[in-house]
């Protein structure tokens, strides 16, 4: 007997690789500003082209997450619509994740976009998040954002049946991570600094081919949330803490999910739950994607879309035309 998907099915399955065609449109578009030292205009050129490339997709779309008011950069703001018509979905982006990378032409600047079923991402205000995350094929638990990093250490070292000095842990170079640093490097662990893109790091700590075993540290939340649906899509761990600086931003956290604790420890289904789609396009290459790239007269782009009710992952080049595009 021959069981005839539902038309919701179908969309629902194909809405994962339509997703690439939007993060492609921004990495192209931000990929013209690459090393001219100018980041807001990156970001800006990467969220209007992600804006008009909504428009082709079926779905009926609210940004949950945004990116931009700690930096006054371009955004897609919270509670814009996007989309051409469809099922409801929430949506979580970040235009253009790095934008000191593609303004410097360092490593890892990628454009981000997630969307799950309406109401299944953790409404964050644009703060920061403290961020612990590892692999999959992991006991549950094994490490814990409240336990030392002395005993996270120990306990993956553990699990993974390795020397302690055969761990790498990577983190944002910041002041703020002094300590994290000093006490993984006085464990004997390895460290890898960032300069940015901290959803880079937590998907690389996820993937088995990476060198990364952990990533640990704060950065954005909103990033946190983008990260925690990568996390989702590959089966790995995460947990998170949002952070405050004054009484207004919790206010705003307390109005954003009302009836939670703000400063409760949020588990990865906190972050991110229900049927997961995520997709991401490198603009600079790095560990995880290659950049955007020109060759006899076509556009070559790289990208990663995941989905977390299939488990499955898919490593997309494309080869583009963009004299041909409406949106350009």
């Amino acid at each position: 007997m021959t069981v005839t998907p539902t038309p919701y099915q179908v969309t629902d399955r194909n809405l994962a690789l339509e997703l690439v065609r939007v993060t492609e449109a921004a990495a192209v578009a931000a990929s013209a500003w690459t090393g001219r030292g100018k980041k807001n205009e990156a970001d800006g050129a990467a969220v209007e082209a992600m804006r008009r490339a909504f428009d082709t997709v079926a779905i009926n779309g609210t940004v949950v997450i945004g990116e931009g008011e700690m930096d006054e950069a371009p955004m897609l703001f919270i509670g814009e619509h996007v989309g051409a018509g469809g099922p409801a979905m929430d949506i979580a982006v970040d235009p253009l994740e790095g934008t000191n990378l593609c303004a410097k032409n360092l490593p890892n600047a990628l454009t981000v976009v997630a969307l799950a079923e309406e109401g299944h991402f953790l409404h964050a205000p644009d703060i920061y998040m403290d961020k612990i995350v590892v692999g999959p094929n992991l006991p549950e638990n094994v490490v814990d954002l409240d336990a030392s990093v002395e005993a996270n250490l120990k306990a993956l070292a553990r699990a993974k049946d390795k020397d302690i000095r055969d761990l790498m842990l990577c983190t944002l170079d910041r002041p703020r991570h002094e300590e994290i640093i000093g006490r993984a490097r006085a464990m004997g662990a390895r460290v890898t600094l960032l300069s940015d893109g901290d959803v880079a790091a937590a998907i690389a700590a996820c993937l088995e081919e990476n060198e990364v075993d952990i990533y640990l540290g704060s950065g954005g939340a909103p990033e946190g949330v983008l990260a925690a649906a990568a996390v989702r899509c590959v089966h790995g761990q995460m947990q998170g803490r949002l952070l405050f600086e004054d009484e207004s931003q919790i206010t705003r956290a307390k109005e954003m999910n009302p009836g939670a604790d703000p400063s409760r420890k949020l588990d990865l289904t906190d972050i991110a739950s229900g049927d997961v789609l995520f997709s991401a396009t490198g603009v600079t290459g790095g560990t995880l994607l290659r950049g955007i790239r020109q060759s006899n007269g076509w556009t070559i782009t790289h990208s990663l879309v995941m989905r977390s009710k299939s488990g499955t992952l898919r490593f997309v080049e494309g080869h583009h035309d963009y004299s041909t595009k409406t949106w350009r």
